[in-house]
């Protein structure tokens, strides 16, 4: 008799470790993402992209939306376990393509404690902090590919976003 499948249900990951959770986040399993690195308080993470028959593009480089898919959420997932009292999530993201990425890529991201008190102080005065992270791909000669420009909005849990009143066409004419 066969072994039954693994599951990768929510409940299941409960008793996966966190690189572990990272590699079977559904949006990341079939891009095949390995993490090479994660401390504890997310203040190093690595994470490879794999450059295969799904993620190169006519040109035999990586696609630049798997690049995108992969850097987006992990300045927000990195503020998230710092700031945990907080909602955080990509406000904007800018990836500049320096060169084609023709290897496997790794992540590079840091979150000094510098920078965490930074936020911290921003948070105390004003309640919120949207701030910017720098991080970048690299290819396996370490030469730069991309970098990637990451505001996060980190907000009190079920803050909603001000709104203006409907227009209503009278300022027109």
């Amino acid at each position: 008799m066969p072994a039954p499948a693994r599951s990768t249900h929510p409940r299941s990951l409960i008793f996966q470790s966190e690189k572990r959770k990272i590699e079977l986040y559904f949006p990341f399993l079939f891009m095949g993402v390995k993490v090479v690195k994660l401390d504890a308080e997310w203040r190093d993470v690595r994470l490879k992209l794999p450059l295969n028959h799904m993620s190169r593009n006519a040109g035999g480089v990586l696609f630049g939306g798997f690049q995108a898919q992969l850097a987006d959420p992990i300045a927000a997932l990195a503020t998230a376990r710092r700031f945990r009292n907080y909602a955080s999530w990509t406000r904007k993201m800018e990836i500049d393509f320096i060169r084609g990425g023709d290897s496997d890529l790794e992540l590079r991201f840091e979150f000094s404690e510098e920078r965490e008190k930074e936020i911290e102080k921003e948070l105390e005065e004003k309640g919120r902090a949207t701030p910017e992270f720098e991080y970048a791909y690299y290819n396996d000669r370490n030469e730069l590919v991309s970098k990637i420009v990451n505001t996060v909005a980190i907000r009190p849990i079920g803050y909603e976003k001000a709104r203006s009143p409907p227009a209503d066409g009278s300022h027109f004419g």
